[in-house]
């Protein structure tokens, strides 16, 4: 489902391999940013039955930047060396901005994060995307430890 999803818009505005390899940083984090909160939110909306406010104060804990940043530093062994580059790269781009929720050492890893997420989806790399996205939602504490989801579902995902 979500692949049909990200292949539809995708294949709209195709971009060549080696234009993904140019994009900035903070433009694969932009993107990065919203394509794993669709993921989150569509995990979210498939699994819990709760109200509107109740979803959003879940999604949250698992996009803010404290949350990414401890993704990512869980998950980093999981990742090629390819994929630690492109996390590298997100993580040292200097964005002008001030965090306002969180440390600056946090915002750099989460900012690495949603670098890594926009390089995915820009690729067409779809297997490995939902594959990241679903390790950064395993066993989030923030969570309650439900966001695992088993293969059988990650498939149907795909």
């Amino acid at each position: 489902m979500l692949d049909e999803f990200y292949r539809a818009i995708c294949c709209e505005f195709d971009m060549a391999e080696k234009d993904i390899e140019l994009c900035h940083p903070l433009v694969l984090a932009y993107l990065g940013d919203a394509v794993y909160e669709v993921f989150v939110r569509s995990m979210l909306v498939k699994r819990e039955k709760l109200p509107v406010h109740m979803l959003h104060r879940r999604s949250v804990g698992l996009v803010k930047a404290k949350a990414q940043s401890d993704i990512v530093r869980r998950i980093i062994e999981s990742l090629t060396e390819a994929e630690k580059d492109i996390v590298r790269r997100g993580r040292n781009a200097k964005s002008g901005t001030i965090p306002k929720n969180a440390d600056v050492t946090e915002y750099k890893y989460a900012t690495g994060f949603e670098t890594l997420i926009g390089y995915l989806y820009l690729k067409r790399d779809y297997a490995r995307l939902v594959q990241v996205m679903t390790m950064a939602v395993a066993g989030c504490e923030d969570y309650g430890g439900k966001a695992q989801i088993s293969i059988k579902e990650r498939d149907g995902l795909k």
